[in-house]
């Protein structure tokens, strides 16, 4: 039964909407039960308080004497049952009475009425207020307490109404709700039941389906949207089996150029290694004077210089290579930037002295970074090198680290160069020649400021250029956790 009452969403609209509207029903009816005879027995009760205390407050100005008038005129009021009257020592006394055609006094009256609401039976009997004030009676230092007992017949007539209705409200309120829940559940359910129907279409790709679309509805809007998505879902069905045809073609011709490029650069390092590192050996025989080649200092000497140039390339080459296919993460530990940049500065000692140049260093203590030591010292040396490679004598190299919230600001600048606007987006791809005329001495191999790009990026930082008033600035952040990729 409970399955299959899971298994029907009516069934489960029906049960839910049914338990709610007699649960509201119930609690509804519940609360006038109650809180209804409670809020007319309260008001009967501040009723009484005000009547009693009015005649405590009477009483106190007139002696027992002439209490009997009062307490005849208090006791005709419908609402008061019947009163008592004890001393302090706790006996009661009779009360007064002021009537002259009175066969008995007031006590005998409130004993008989006492008597009589004793004897009722308990389904005649009305619920009892009674109120208890001290006085005085004038001319008397003894106080009196008055207790006033009244009816609450109304009180108890609305609670035995709302005890005599309930069966005919369950009844009908089972019937209402019945009904009501029933007609919601239909109503609700009906479209959603039909809109299952088709999506289980809908997930097995067939779309021949239509609905009317006949509602004005939201639900209407819905039937026409479904309509209008089966057509235009056939046709873009049929665009993404050409476009995957396509993707397919696509990945087979980059994966065949990724590996042509790699295919390129291990045999580019291979090829121009091996005989490099011969040429090399040969040289240094000749500079060493043996052989024939013993009067060759010169240009022996210059032949090494552009081997060894050779062999710097081949070496960042293969950095070039291992970057690109690594896919393992980098070892990184934490280290101080600061000693790099000044072992490098004390290699370029020689060169700045050369060409005279101001070196200029800027930054406050330790420059601690997370990263891979070795690469990253690559990236200091490139950058400051190309500084100090390619500024004219005299110029000013100025390298300055910046802490910032998140990490460093590492930048180097120097004047009396210029980079062409149209140059700057390229300076950092493989191989390029910012200015073409200059001579093989001067210019680099056109791969340094791509590895920068590319250790930088495997560092999660990027590094960028500009022209500057006085020449051109390099610089990069690199955050104090450096996420290595």
């Amino acid at each position: 039964m409970i399955r299959k009452i899971k298994s029907s969403l009516f069934a489960e609209v029906f049960l839910i909407t049914l338990t709610m509207l007699l649960v509201v029903s119930f609690f509804i009816y519940a609360v006038l039960a109650v809180l209804l005879p409670k809020t007319y027995s309260a008001e009967l009760e501040q009723a009484l308080d005000r009547q009693a205390r009015d005649l405590a407050g009477e009483l106190s100005r007139i002696s027992m004497e002439e209490s009997g008038s009062l307490f005849d005129r208090f006791l005709r009021n419908e609402t008061i049952a019947y009163l008592e009257l004890y001393t302090e020592q706790g006996i009661q006394l009779e009360i007064p009475s002021g009537s002259a055609e009175s066969t008995g006094t007031a006590s005998e009256a409130v004993a008989v009425e006492a008597e009589a609401v004793t004897e009722m039976s308990y389904e005649e009997q009305a619920p009892l207020l009674s109120e208890s004030y001290w006085f005085s009676f004038q001319g008397s230092g003894e106080r009196c307490m008055l207790t006033v007992y009244g009816r609450a017949r109304e009180a108890a007539k609305l609670q035995k109404s709302f005890s005599g209705i309930f069966p005919i409200f369950l009844g009908v309120m089972f019937l209402a709700a019945f009904g009501v829940s029933f007609l919601y559940s239909r109503l609700i359910t009906n479209p959603i039941v039909k809109l299952s129907h088709i999506s289980k279409e809908i997930s097995s790709l067939k779309l021949e389906w239509k609905l009317a679309g006949d509602r004005q509805d939201e639900l209407g809007v819905l039937e026409k949207s479904l309509n209008e998505m089966s057509v235009k879902l056939a046709e873009t069905l049929k665009e993404l089996r050409e476009a995957n045809r396509q993707l397919a073609l696509d990945m087979e011709r980059e994966k065949a150029l990724e590996q042509a490029r790699l295919d390129f650069f291990s045999a580019v390092s291979h090829e121009l290694k091996t005989p490099i590192t011969i040429i090399k050996g040969q040289l240094e025989g000749m500079c060493l004077k043996i052989g024939v080649y013993r009067d060759r200092d010169k240009y022996l000497a210059r032949a090494l210089e552009v081997t060894n140039r050779l062999e710097a390339m081949v070496g960042e080459i293969l950095t070039a290579l291992r970057l690109e296919t690594a896919r393992e993460d980098f070892q990184n530990q934490c280290f101080d930037c600061v000693p790099l940049i000044m072992a490098y500065l004390e290699e370029a000692e020689d060169l700045t002295a050369q060409k005279q140049l101001r070196v200029h260093t800027h930054y406050e203590g330790k420059a601690c970074m997370n990263g891979n030591k070795p690469l990253m010292e690559k990236v200091f040396s490139n950058l400051i090198g190309n500084a100090v490679k390619y500024s004219p004598r005299e110029a000013l190299v100025t390298i300055c680290i910046r802490f910032i919230p998140k990490g460093w600001v590492f930048s180097v600048e120097n004047t009396g160069v210029s980079i062409p606007a149209q140059k700057l987006t390229e300076v950092f791809d493989a191989f390029t020649c910012v200015d073409p005329s200059r001579n093989r001495e001067s210019a680099g191999n056109g791969l340094g400021l791509y590895l920068v790009q590319r250790i930088l990026e495997r560092h999660g930082s990027v590094c960028r250029v500009c022209n500057t008033d006085q020449g051109v600035r390099f610089w990069f952040e690199m955050r104090i956790s450096g996420d290595i990729s």
